[in-house]
């Protein structure tokens, strides 16, 4: 009978735990529709200022243009800008992002460049800090929100900012995971400094929205409207030159970068726990129903056993 209760309190753990992963689940959808509503508010502004820099361009050629963020240097340093999260259970998410950066860091090493590490995310700075002797870390940031804000963005974008204004770096590319659809999420590398702003008017954007399906939460993949916000009139006038316009503007543009970087990362973070948590809770189900088979027939054997020896003890 100790076998029989160590099925049964075996069986009644394991669906405890799919309790606890259905719920994780639920609340990563959540904020996957919290994620989605804040790409949404936050497309008019970058859509504006998309607009204001696509009518300076006509104007003029930004490579004449005597803005820093836009000057490119002698390749000497490069700073990776990785970003992953504070927690775990999400598949693969964190890992993948590691794996990127260290492939990157190796590749850039062994052209001869000096490289070093700027790290979003409690994942990456444990990694890499206990690999200290072997990365050269500048900068880590912790602690922000689970649906990234626009304070969050401008934090990062100060210090990778203050540091290539100052030429202690030349390049700065930003490695995050790029949201696909539920199940498929792409670690990508993007330069983030100097700014290339020649393809800032994209025809579509992706979004992603949360549907239910056989009464089951997905998320599908969709094409948002293209840029909103009416050209501006030809023959607006600026007050201020061509080139003080681009100093105030690339500034809000490479924050607005920024957060579009963290927005993916967070919605690549939350449709792999997603995964993750169906998965871990799918495979409950079936441990539980498998357990549940082995108590009956442990349970059946048990039976048989007393059965068979009453049997015998009335024969003798």
């Amino acid at each position: 009978m100790a076998n029989l209760k160590d099925i049964r309190d075996r069986i009644v753990s394991v669906k405890n735990t799919r309790k606890i992963t259905e719920a994780m689940r639920l609340v990563a959808a959540a904020k996957v529709r919290r994620a989605q509503e804040q790409v949404l508010r936050s497309r008019p502004f970058a859509d504006r200022l998309a607009r204001v820099l696509e009518n300076i361009q006509s104007r003029m050629s930004f490579e004449m243009a005597d803005a820093p963020l836009l000057k490119t240097n002698d390749l000497k340093t490069i700073t990776l800008l990785a970003v992953t999260g504070d927690r775990g259970l999400c598949g693969g998410y964190n890992s993948n992002i590691i794996k990127r950066t260290e492939q990157r860091y190796a590749e850039l090493n062994g052209q001869g460049y000096n490289v070093d590490l700027v790290l979003i995310g409690r994942k990456a700075i444990t990694y890499f800090n206990n690999r200290s002797s072997q990365y050269t870390i500048r900068a880590t940031f912790t602690g922000l929100e689970q649906v990234p804000t626009s304070d969050d963005a401008e934090s990062i974008t100060t210090e990778v900012l203050a540091e290539f204004l100052s030429q202690s770096t030349d390049r700065i590319e930003v490695i995050y995971t790029k949201f696909i659809n539920l199940v498929s999420c792409n670690p990508v590398v993007q330069t983030l400094l100097p700014l290339d702003p020649q393809g800032i008017a994209e025809a579509d954007d992706e979004i992603f929205r949360l549907t239910t399906k056989d009464s089951r939460l997905t998320v599908e993949k969709g094409v948002g409207p293209a840029n909103e916000q009416p050209p501006l009139p030809s023959d607006i006038i600026f007050e201020q030159s061509p080139e003080q316009l681009l100093n105030a503007l690339l500034p809000l543009y490479l924050q607005n970068q920024m957060l579009r970087a963290l927005q993916e990362s967070a919605a690549s973070e939350l449709a792999s726990r997603m995964t993750a948590m169906n998965n871990a809770s799918d495979n409950a189900k079936a441990l539980a129903k498998t357990l549940t088979l082995d108590y009956n027939k442990a349970r059946q054997a048990a039976i048989t056993q007393e059965i068979l020896e009453v049997v015998g003890g009335s024969c003798s």
